[in-house]
């Protein structure tokens, strides 16, 4: 089957989709990933076709964070920031889908939200699109959607009305472009005025992350499937010198790195890290992430560039980072205590699923992040029996989990 996997935003947005595209061309499919340029290499290198969006993945991720960074959780902040980034590729995406060199696929797999832009190409082909995904997007009256606060009592509906607002928001975004492109481009009919969600809400839905880690609602249906986490591997890769004499020197160190995030001030957050790891008497590695922490560190820190998780984490004592979707489904695979500092969106809601499992400490948001805060989460990372045996048993349970294997089968079924 010739198969167009469609997966756009930051590096912990797209990679969970190499696992997935590779998996699917070991089954004997042709897949090809429709992503930014920059990510390129990432598919190619695993044997993966690849179709170019236009557009920067680090500038537009920069923009969005500016509303994490100043909003919190207040979605509306969000929704502001996310207009300044991605509205700006609304028209662009609908041209760069449209090219004929796509008219092959035969069945569309769609990162984007409310599968957007996929259910649109695929009604115009005429083909089936399934909806992927690695965040808890879908309605339900458990938890509200991840950019909101969580539930206050008094509200009981509240929950799902944050889907309802979220929709429409998200609608807001790219709904106008859609429209243009499903008439100029693609010969379609008018979606409605509210959005394609009501057509759309008992579509599959096929979820790259552990139920171990986030329990099934009891109000989600047979069309929503949990596989596991597809996790990134690289098998062959191999450390510098200087990194593989740090994590065998002594002790194991303590991983912290934010990943995708820009900030603000990558000097002050550097100092920060550096006085939080002195007070705790730990050692650390610092990975450098978009936002370039690092510089002149101390002994006791190894500023990195790069390094897959499934060679680093298993070597660390314990994990620190923002909580995007991936980056936690390896500290929690490789059974690894984690403190979460969420930036926004999603990841609060990975930090609270991480307290609630018992494998780490309450989030401690970034804007909070001080240097005795910082010494004291290592310390219980480190020290407290609880979590280590909680995080080690959790891992345990998620490394008999093949989350890309299980997900191939259920897209082979749907697809027939």
């Amino acid at each position: 089957m010739r198969i167009t996997l469609l997966a756009l935003g930051s590096r912990g947005d797209v990679q969970p989709f190499v696992p997935l595209g590779a998996a699917l061309r070991e089954r004997g499919h042709r897949v090809r990933v429709a992503s930014f340029e920059m990510f390129r290499p990432l598919f190619t290198g695993a044997g993966l076709g690849f179709h170019a969006i236009a557009g920067d993945a680090q500038a537009l991720v920069s923009a969005a964070s500016e509303g994490m960074l100043t909003g919190g959780r207040n979605p509306l902040t969000a929704f502001l920031a996310l207009r300044r980034s991605y509205a700006r590729l609304a028209d662009g995406i609908g041209r760069d889908l449209a090219d004929p060199a796509l008219a092959d696929t035969e069945l569309i797999l769609n990162q984007l939200p409310g599968n957007i832009y996929g259910a649109d190409l695929a009604e115009r082909l005429g083909i089936r699109s399934l909806a992927l995904g690695v965040l808890p997007l879908t309605r339900t009256r458990a938890w509200p959607m991840l950019a909101f606060p969580p539930a206050p009592t008094t509200l009981p509906a509240y929950n799902l009305f944050s889907y309802r607002l979220a929709e429409g928001l998200l609608w807001q975004l790219f709904g106008s472009a859609i429209q243009r492109w499903r008439k100029a481009q693609l010969g379609l009919r008018r979606l409605p005025a509210l959005g394609p969600w009501a057509e759309r809400r008992a579509s599959p839905m096929i979820y790259g992350f552990s139920e171990h880690v986030v329990p099934r609602p009891p109000d989600w249906g047979d069309q929503i499937a949990i596989t596991g986490w597809w996790l990134p591997r690289w098998p062959d890769w191999r450390p510098s010198i200087d990194l593989q004499r740090f994590v065998e020197d002594s002790d194991p160190p303590v991983y912290i790195g934010f990943g995708s995030m820009p900030v603000s001030d990558a000097a002050g957050l550097t100092r920060t890290i550096v006085d939080g790891v002195r007070l705790s008497g730990r050692r650390a590695v610092l990975n450098a992430g978009w936002a370039g922490l690092g510089g002149e560190l101390p002994a006791s820190i190894l500023g990195i560039d790069q390094a897959p998780y499934d060679w680093l984490f298993p070597r660390m004592s314990a994990v620190i980072h923002h909580g995007g979707s991936g980056t936690v489904g390896f500290g929690l695979t490789h059974g690894r205590p984690s403190q979460i500092v969420p930036f926004g969106f999603d990841q609060f809601f990975w930090g609270a699923r991480i307290r609630a499992l018992g494998s780490g400490p309450p989030p401690l948001p970034i804007h909070r992040l001080t240097p005795q805060r910082l010494a004291d989460s290592i310390t219980r990372l480190t020290r407290d029996p609880r979590l280590r045996e909680r995080a080690s048993a959790l891992g345990r349970i998620m490394q008999a989990e093949d989350g890309p294997t299980v997900a191939v089968s259920r897209i082979e079924s749907l697809a027939g």
